[in-house]
């Protein structure tokens, strides 16, 4: 009993850390950019495609596809927000939903017409599917992996918006876009920045958990609800606010599924309800 909580308990730690690296492009645009992204999954499904399009139909090995799945979907998004999204920052929330749900909606009938509606198939490495033994406990090495690329992210993107000038930049200008101006920060080319970058981790988690959380047009709207809690649990606008909700989350959904199989989908929704109404503004949100 003992070694199937531990495998429940690590099975939910990966599952939440996917979750994460997920959503926490979200919580930057929600809570720094205040902008609600809908079509958020939208950049994880565009890098899980690129990725099975590397390995599957070129040849690309998995560790170097996971790079270009970032930079394809740090790209479209860095073009999406100069083009559309930058009109809509002004707008209300409503304009806002209204606005990527379409968006959504169209990524999903694109997805569909290009590769079809089937789940696509990947082969991950030889070295990633078997078992690595810690302290006496067999642990998948695919989901060791991920806990691992998840833990070095989180502490360069904490490093990049807590330490460098570019974070400080994205800082005043999300205070004071005015202000930041005056000092000389292009505020729209922060903006446009900070809005790729978190395309591009949508991107990786999208082309990372593939083997997951599974591959299909309906990729977006399937796990729309899932980022979305989140950043609601979490507090937008941070980023231990998220790792500390997707963590918890992903525990207990990988552990409602596991012991409670006939209500176990809907073990995460209770506990968003319980931990929201505890917390209003998040685990750690910015508080007014």
């Amino acid at each position: 009993m003992i070694g199937n909580f531990i495998g429940v308990l690590f099975d939910g730690i990966a599952y939440g850390s996917l979750l994460f690296l997920i959503s926490v492009g979200l919580s930057v645009t929600m809570g720094l950019m205040n902008f609600v992204n809908l079509a958020h999954g939208a950049f994880a499904m565009l890098g899980g495609y690129v990725s099975v399009t590397l390995m599957m139909r070129m040849g690309f090995p998995f560790l170097l596809s996971l790079p270009v799945a970032f930079l394809a979907s740090a790209a479209v998004g860095f073009v999406l927000e100069r083009t559309l999204y930058r009109r809509l920052y002004k707008a209300s929330h409503l304009d806002q939903v209204l606005f990527s749900i379409g968006l959504t909606f169209m990524a999903v009938a694109g997805a569909t017409y290009v590769f079809g509606p089937q789940q696509q198939p990947v082969a991950l490495p030889d070295w990633l599917r078997g078992q690595v033994s810690v302290l006496g406990l067999d642990l998948g090495a695919y989901r060791l992996f991920m806990i691992a690329v998840v833990i070095a992210i989180t502490l360069a993107l904490g490093y990049l918006i807590e330490r460098t000038r570019f974070g400080a930049q994205i800082r005043a200008s999300v205070d004071n876009q005015v202000a930041s101006a005056g000092l000389g920060i292009n505020v729209n080319r922060v903006f446009s920045l900070t809005f790729a970058l978190g395309s591009g981790l949508a991107g990786l988690g999208g082309g990372l958990g593939i083997d997951v959380l599974g591959l299909d047009p309906t990729f977006p709207i399937k796990y729309m609800v899932y980022f979305l809690l989140v950043v609601a649990v979490g507090g937008a606008g941070t980023i231990k606010g998220p790792l500390l909700a997707a963590l918890i989350l992903g525990v207990f959904d990988v552990a409602g599924k596991y012991y409670v199989p006939a209500v176990g989908a809907f073990v995460i929704y209770a506990l968003m309800v319980i931990l929201l109404l505890l917390f209003p503004t998040g685990l750690l949100g910015r508080r007014s």
